[in-house]
């Protein structure tokens, strides 16, 4: 995989998170008990941004140490193979407390990539 492939995984990665966000945004965590569309959408973004992490080489992965790689990756496998056991308070507590900082390291990274 090239620099450039990473550069991409990591933009999915940014735009996944800006998806959880504004799915989030003026909603509360009772929300997720009584919205369908609100729970399978945030599952479905939080899943997609950890797709996007695995597909990111080991060595940015380690030039990066700051971003939790494992637990982006381990909540994307949860989420998939555990789609019956979906804690919905660490879903909020990605969305609403997560979110923000990566969007923050996955723009800080993509703009010094970009030059």
């Amino acid at each position: 995989m090239t620099r450039r492939d990473d550069t991409i995984r990591l933009r999915h990665m940014l735009d996944y998170a800006h998806s959880v966000r504004r799915l989030a945004e003026g909603c509360q965590r009772a929300d997720l008990e009584h919205d369908e569309k609100l729970r399978l959408a945030l599952v479905r973004a939080v899943e997609v941004n950890g797709e996007a992490a695995v597909r990111v080489t080991e060595s940015m992965q380690q030039s990066h140490p700051d971003i939790p790689w494992r637990q982006i990756i381990g909540t994307r496998h949860r989420l998939i193979h555990g789609y019956d056991q979906v804690d919905l308070d660490l879903l909020w507590r990605i969305a609403t407390d997560d979110m923000p900082p990566l969007i923050d390291q996955l723009t800080a990274i993509l703009n010094a990539e970009s030059g």
